[in-house]
């Protein structure tokens, strides 16, 4: 009876299910319990259950996969919105050291083109200032007879150029700072915030001047020259003038007008070279004219026994013109031209004894008298200083000595005019 009240999950069996597993000569069996089977059922069931009501509030609940959705959104945003930001500051940062790398090239390019006209510009000065330190020399000191230039030509001092010299100039020419160009170009305290570029811009700045300052140096030199040369031309010039000497009357005038154009630094520079190479080649044919004329002393330091005018005559005792001059001489003295010419007379020339006429151009000759020997042939092309003969007291003479005479276009000229301009216009010939 108590086994007929017993109930069973399969069904009324009496007997458990018994599971038989046989593999080959094994036999393996189970028994099923009714309590095991109930709790995987029961397992299987719940979890069954779980899994519809999960996907029934996931299915039921769209905010939430809108919010998630929503938040994914938001963080892509953010990622893309950090990578445009590091993109930009990449392209910010490519762009300035582009700007940077064309500035830096059109600087050093810039410089380049001042350092080779630079070159070029000392290549062209070279010669001139060679020719105008030679044709120039030192200025003429204040009070030597000279005036002052017209307003339209560059106010200089009295005191000589220095010499033309570009390693010398210094980072401050006005502060005195006298060391070389290679040293202080390139050396600058850099300040501890200063970046490469402020580094390079301050080098810029620093060369750029420095190649301004040659460029000023250049400048300030050739108008120092043609100043110069203005000057000494103005000294020749007046001295001629002032002795009646001929002379070119259109030197330092001008009559030239127009409207005022001002030059650009381009056209400075070669607006002064030109005037310097005009102011030497005014000087130039100044000395030309002035060397032609018979302005040396025919016998330096010996003195004068007889001047030109008129005076009692050594033989006769009456008065008489005397038509040159007559410096004290020993017989053998050498006898030098006082210009460059050409020989025109050479012997015996009656009261005159043994004498030499040189024809030095434009009317003058000069006449060197009472020679004990003569050096020279007529035609012979003589220069200043020449020897033509010897001193001696050939002729109408009392004694040994030098007659020289100076004569224009025939008519004898006082020697003492030309004497005295001769030592003004040496130092400048």
């Amino acid at each position: 009876m108590n086994v007929a009240s017993q109930s069973t999950v399969f069904g009324r069996r009496k007997e458990p299910h018994t599971v038989i597993i046989a593999r080959g000569n094994e036999i393996r069996h189970f028994t099923i319990r009714p309590w095991v089977a109930a709790f995987c059922g029961s397992a299987l069931a719940a979890m069954a259950i779980g899994y519809l009501l999960a996907t029934s509030y996931l299915v039921l609940r769209d905010d939430l996969i809108g919010a998630t959705t929503a938040r994914q959104a938001r963080m892509q945003q953010a990622y893309e919105d950090r990578i445009s930001a590091l993109r930009a500051q990449v392209d910010r940062i490519t762009s300035r050291q582009l700007l940077d790398q064309q500035l830096m090239e059109t600087k050093v390019g810039e410089l380049l083109d001042r350092q080779t006209q630079l070159s070029l510009r000392h290549g062209r000065l070279g010669p001139l200032l060679d020719r105008a330190e030679s044709d120039v020399g030192t200025p003429p000191a204040a009070g030597a007879g000279t005036s002052a230039m017209p307003d339209k030509r560059a106010e200089v001092t009295d005191a000589p150029p220095q010499p033309y010299a570009v390693a010398s100039l210094g980072a401050n020419p006005g502060a005195g700072d006298t060391r070389p160009f290679s040293l202080w170009s390139t050396r600058s305290d850099p300040l501890p915030s200063d970046t490469a570029a402020d580094r390079a811009d301050r080098l810029f700045v620093s060369i750029n001047a420095a190649l301004k300052a040659i460029e000023s140096q250049q400048l300030t030199r050739i108008a120092t020259l043609a100043d110069n040369a203005y000057r000494n031309a103005d000294a020749i010039s007046q001295a001629l003038e002032a002795a009646g000497l001929p002379v070119d009357g259109d030197f330092g005038k001008s009559d030239a007008g127009g409207p005022l154009i001002p030059l650009d630094r381009s056209m400075t520079f070669d607006s002064k070279v030109r005037e310097l190479d005009e102011a030497l080649d005014a000087l130039d044919r100044l000395k030309t004219e002035a060397r032609r004329l018979p302005l040396a002393n025919p016998a330096p330091g010996r003195s004068v026994t007889s001047p030109f005018g008129v005076r009692t005559d050594p033989l006769l005792g009456t008065a008489a013109l005397h038509s040159g001059m007559d410096f004290r001489a020993p017989t053998g003295m050498p006898a030098k031209v006082t210009a460059p010419g050409v020989v025109v007379k050479a012997g015996w020339n009656g009261g005159y004894g043994r004498m030499v006429e040189v024809d030095h151009g434009n009317g003058f000759a000069t006449r060197y008298g009472h020679l004990s020997k003569i050096d020279v042939t007529v035609g012979k092309i003589l220069n200043a200083g020449d020897v033509i003969g010897k001193t001696g007291s050939s002729g109408r003479s009392t004694g040994p000595h030098l007659h020289y005479e100076i004569r224009h276009h025939g008519e004898a000229i006082d020697p003492l005019r030309f004497l005295r301009v001769g030592k003004k216009v040496a130092r400048y010939l």
